[in-house]
């Protein structure tokens, strides 16, 4: 549908799809909107927490106590100059890099660049550092854990994409073999459960690392990894990279909702799949050379030309809805649930489910084992389900009680 943005104003404005706005990619925005939102909950999360005195601030040693050394100077001159005088010309970049391969860009001479202005800059910066009084400042300083939020959210989204494209190696070590590069820094082909395990361990530690108790963050993940991920299906939707259904059943007659939320084309999809569009020669497509979007673009006049033919279920609509309605939940929940931890492990048994039974109607490769033949995302959904209810039992010996988390906190 929206690969990109130029397919939108295609759509809403009538220009030219693949222009400069190709360069904001559909999935990318909606992925960046969920990161933002997950940001909002666990800020906010915290900041519940720290008023309830779940969470305290951590003393840490205050780096302005030391004077910076000439090294660090002019390490930061350098960077901020470079930056300095690169942004004004970011606006020019693109037109440039299409009308030849070597952009005057890169050859341009500024004063950021210039070894007097850079050394000049160093040392004054140096003399001035030499005169700041260090003695009345304090030596530590005390950080909230709120203010680590962007620090949990980078941490995890990294962490979260390496997980997800070694899952998705993993899963197609064929693929991986034959192109060992390519399939190691595809953006295509993410396996979320990949994703949240290695994320899960890298913030686990971090958060522990920082004086906040992980079981805290765990019930705050749950449901921040709803929101994200119910957005995060918005862009795959949209883009149309892959993650659908199976072909469509006949649309009962019961159906009252739009057509399109039974069985979807997926027109002008990102992964190319499915039959040519109508207009553009299939045949031509299959014999040209370069890559599938190249061709494309050579013979139809645009890079993504494809649609899917017969229609499929669109998934990526349902766990969005089922999502944010299980986000929705949780949220309402919180304060009601007075054990730390109840949060998180009933996101596990609400996940599990829906990704199990989703799975049933997703293109995944499927796998033998004891018997049955499931997707490798339903056999760890099953692991989801059954960690979530050994969870629940565990706590449940525990004795409700914020006041009992707050002195086992402390």
């Amino acid at each position: 549908m929206y690969p990109d943005l130029s397919y939108f104003f295609h759509d809403v404005f009538g220009s030219p799809v693949d222009n400069w706005t190709s360069i904001f990619k559909s999935f990318g925005l909606m992925l960046g909107i969920a990161f933002l939102a997950c940001a909002w909950l666990v800020r906010n999360e915290l900041i519940r927490l720290e008023k309830i005195g779940l969470v305290k601030a951590m003393q840490y040693p205050n780096p302005m106590k030391q004077k910076a050394g000439l090294q660090d100077i002019i390490t930061n001159s350098l960077v901020t100059l470079i930056i300095a005088a690169k942004l004004p010309t970011l606006s020019i970049i693109l037109p440039i890099l299409k009308q030849t391969r070597h952009p005057s860009f890169f050859r341009q001479r500024r004063l950021g660049h210039r070894p007097a202005g850079r050394s000049g800059l160093c040392h004054f910066l140096y003399v001035q550092e030499q005169k700041r009084d260090v003695s009345s400042v304090p030596s530590t300083i005390s950080v909230s854990p709120h203010q680590k939020t962007m620090d949990i959210i980078l941490l995890a989204a990294i962490s979260g994409v390496v997980g997800s494209r070694l899952f998705s190696i993993f899963e197609n070590m064929e693929d991986f073999f034959r192109d060992p590069l390519g399939q190691l820094f595809s953006g295509s082909g993410l396996t979320v459960y990949g994703g949240l395990i290695l994320a899960f361990i890298t913030v686990y530690w971090y958060v522990k690392k920082n004086g906040i108790k992980p079981i805290y963050m765990m019930d705050i993940a749950g449901m921040g990894i709803l929101l994200g991920y119910g957005i995060g299906r918005i862009g795959c939707q949209i883009a149309g990279d892959g993650d659908w259904g199976i072909v469509a059943a006949a649309q009962p007659e019961w159906w009252f909702l739009p057509d399109w939320l039974w069985s979807y084309h997926y027109p002008n999809n990102v992964s190319n799949d499915g039959v040519t569009i109508a207009g553009c020669n299939a045949d031509l497509i299959t014999t040209a050379k370069g890559t599938i979007e190249e061709r494309c673009q050579l013979i139809c006049g645009m890079r993504y030309c494809h649609q899917l033919e017969p229609a499929v279920y669109p998934t990526p609509v349902y766990e969005t809805l089922i999502s944010l309605t299980g986000f929705g939940l949780l949220f309402m929940l919180r304060n009601r649930i007075k054990i730390a931890g109840m949060t998180f492990f009933l996101y596990m048994i609400y996940n599990g489910i829906e990704r199990f039974f989703i799975e049933q109607i997703r293109v995944n490769e499927r796998y033998d084992f004891l018997g049955l033949n499931w997707s490798q995302a339903q056999y760890i959904s099953v692991g989801f389900i059954l960690g979530g209810i050994a969870g629940l039992v565990y706590l449940s010996k525990k004795k409700p009680g914020w006041e009992n988390e707050t002195k086992s906190a402390s």
